[in-house]
């Protein structure tokens, strides 16, 4: 099941957009990408989430992000050195 949800574009506005390209496919495909950006970076959705909301593939959102500065990991000082510890972990392991 999918819900449909629509924007409010000014007719004028409409026109604008469509003159350079901007077909209604266009401007809601592009409005998803943008809204998955922003949940992701606002930690609504979950890389996999946001992926799927955006309609690209996980490589092509993860490259989206880095387009616009947008951190895949990001992780503050206490989780990085978790990680870190983990990696040396199992690394001596091996």
């Amino acid at each position: 099941m999918s819900i449909i949800a629509t924007i409010d574009i000014p007719e004028d506005l409409y026109l604008v957009l469509a003159s350079h390209g901007f077909s209604k496919e266009v401007i809601s495909k592009e409005s998803k990408k943008l809204l998955a950006l922003k949940c992701y970076k606002d930690k609504v959705l979950s890389l996999g989430k946001a992926t799927e909301l955006s309609g690209l593939t996980k490589w092509d959102f993860i490259e989206f992000l880095g387009d616009n500065n947008i951190a895949v990991i990001d992780y503050n000082e206490i989780q990085l050195d978790m990680e870190l510890k983990e990696i040396l972990k199992k690394a001596g392991e091996n």
